[in-house]
């Protein structure tokens, strides 16, 4: 499944999310493609860009760690999925709204938590899609000078 295409199954998943549990289990999904997304890029994404795409995969990583992972259902781990970026700058584009929309929907939680777990999970998890979304916005820079022509002409 190409990576714009989760991008919005995860997206419409997370907006749907009416209780902490289910919010949290999108995060981590969201984390997931992440840290895939940053892996697939990193392997097969211009060499420009890869070092960037380790970052991002690491720091996915790091917040599948600190998150609640979904409970086993239907849908599984949806990143696992991924057969292909089609347009990279769309889908970095779509995966940064999507950490930004993670880090508000945590705020949010954190925010009521009533315990001081459920806090820094949420704190950490916060920490990790911004700095997820910190990778994806370096990669988005630096994809327009890969598509420029030598002679500085677009």
């Amino acid at each position: 499944m190409d990576a714009m295409r989760l991008i919005v199954i995860n997206r419409q998943a997370l907006a749907a999310s009416d209780d902490v549990v289910r919010i949290m289990a999108e995060s981590w999904q969201a984390q997931a493609l992440a840290q895939v997304m940053g892996s697939r890029l990193a392997v097969t994404g211009p060499p420009e860009l890869r070092g960037e795409a380790l970052r991002l995969s690491e720091v996915g990583g790091r917040g599948c760690g600190v998150l609640s992972p979904p409970l086993p259902g239907v849908d599984g781990i949806r990143a696992a999925r991924l057969t292909g970026i089609a347009d990279a700058q769309a889908a970095l584009f779509a995966l940064g709204g999507l950490l930004t929309e993670v880090g508000i929907a945590l705020v949010g939680i954190a925010s009521t938590a009533e315990d001081q777990g459920a806090y820094w999970q949420c704190m950490e998890g916060i920490d990790a899609a911004d700095e997820c979304r910190d990778r994806v916005l370096e990669m988005l820079r630096r994809l327009p000078a890969l598509t420029r022509l030598p002679d500085g002409d677009p």
